[in-house]
């Protein structure tokens, strides 16, 4: 490998570091300002700002060729002064310690804004699940588990998946944590398969969300549904679901893209035919010889822009060419702050990612009370809890922006963290 090669990579993997960090000392500008403006004194803050635990781990993993390849994983529990932590774990190659930190945060701020009784729980191994065979994946997800057991559980902190993570990887899970212990223990992980104690809905459960919390946003701006033009950027399980739905509801949905480009129709797009040909990892645009890149993607003109990828994609240098005027995060933290401030100055209706994408942990709370109650329910019932939960929390928070003349990226972080702050005053935390 060449030197030029090399520092080609330093770069990258410096610029993704950057990226991680400034998404964590973000989170935190914005835990300060909200817990300011609740009237903490900076000793909450001091509490808040960090998780309570954060534990790496190495696994080695017997690849099939024979090799032992060493991963690195994380888990972070934010606080547990609510109630057990609960939280994703992604694969993927760009996981590291800054970024599992910020989404370990923002899952407490999810679970106070839904008032769920958890505390946020984040967790991720640095790999690439796409250059893996099933049996690699299966021997990386047991080898997780050893590896966290002493502080995950049905009552500690329960897992479920993320990004490149499914109901398949939940079971192996779940079945090696069961083995570790020695009893069945369902409720230790959410999103499993049915047949393991899942839940009905909880796989479209945070594009359920994402698509409630537009109907709101609609509603709140004196539009309609149908008719309106959609852009979504990603087409992964929120992406792609997303657009189903949209699609379903009478909406244009006129641009969608995957990690390597987009396809626009300003006629509305075939999404039927996408999600038909789409391979496991939502990728679609080889399919095409005509395509956009995701940045021009975002600044098309539309009713509403669902950045539903990954962070930091709108940002101060591209917010005043955003034409919708709904933006949704259904990803996490694609909206930096800066331009979060541009888009409210210029009338955006900006849908924060922590309310939007709270369908998830929400029906991950249904399936852990299911598990702990061994009754379940039907699909109609779990999205007609969902629904309640989803609208209750929006309405709060568009009021709290309301009252409070503030955007609602920091009425949602106030409500969010009130409960967490609440709840480690009266222990005698602070």
């Amino acid at each position: 490998m060449s030197v030029k090669t090399v520092m080609n990579e330093m770069s990258k993997e410096q610029q993704k570091e950057k990226e991680s960090l400034n998404l964590f000392y973000s989170t935190q500008t914005v835990i300060q300002e909200a817990l300011t403006k609740l009237g903490y004194n900076s000793e909450m803050y001091e509490l808040l700002k960090e998780p309570i635990r954060l534990l790496t781990v190495r696994i080695p993993v017997r690849m099939d060729d024979g090799t032992v390849k060493v991963f690195t994983g994380y888990r972070s529990q934010h606080n547990d002064a609510v109630g057990p932590t609960k939280g994703g774990v992604r694969f993927h190659p760009d996981v590291d310690e800054a970024e599992v930190k910020a989404l370990s945060i923002w899952m407490s701020l999810k679970c106070g804004i839904t008032n769920l009784p958890y505390g946020g729980g984040k967790g991720g191994i640095i790999c690439d699940p796409r250059k893996m065979s099933f049996r690699e994946l299966e021997r990386l997800s047991r080898g997780y588990v050893r590896a966290i057991s002493q502080i995950v559980g049905p009552t500690k902190d329960i897992p479920a998946p993320d990004v490149y993570t499914n109901s398949q990887i939940m079971a192996w899970m779940m079945d090696e944590y069961s083995r570790l212990r020695e009893f069945d223990s369902p409720g230790f992980i959410t999103g499993k398969p049915l047949v393991l104690g899942g839940s009905h809905g909880r796989e479209t459960a945070t594009a359920r969300g994402v698509t409630m919390c537009i109907n709101e946003a609609v509603k709140k701006k004196g539009k309609e549904l149908i008719g309106a033009r959609v852009v979504i950027q990603g087409f992964g399980n929120a992406g792609s679901y997303l657009a189903k739905f949209m699609h379903d509801a009478g909406a244009k949905v006129v641009a969608v893209s995957d990690v390597y480009g987009g396809v626009y129709d300003p006629d509305g797009l075939d999404i039927n035919y996408l999600l038909d040909r789409r391979d496991s990892f939502g990728t679609f645009s080889q399919l095409f010889t005509e395509t956009i890149s995701n940045k021009e993607l975002l600044e098309l003109e539309c009713d509403i822009l669902v950045p539903a990828a990954i962070s930091n994609q709108i940002t101060e240098e591209n917010a005043a060419n955003i034409k919708a005027s709904i933006v949704v995060e259904a990803a996490n933290g694609p909206t930096t702050l800066e331009a979060t401030k541009i888009l409210t100055e210029r009338g955006v209706l900006l849908v924060p990612d922590i309310l939007a994408s709270a369908g998830g942990v929400t029906v991950s709370y249904f399936e852990w009370v299911q598990n702990n109650q061994g009754y379940y329910w039907s699909e109609e019932e779990v999205m007609e809890k969902l629904e309640k939960v989803m609208v209750s929390s929006f309405d709060t928070i568009y009021q709290q922006s309301q009252t409070h003349q503030v955007d609602m990226r920091l009425a949602a972080y106030m409500i969010g963290i009130m409960r967490v702050a609440e709840a480690s005053q009266f222990r005698g935390w602070v």
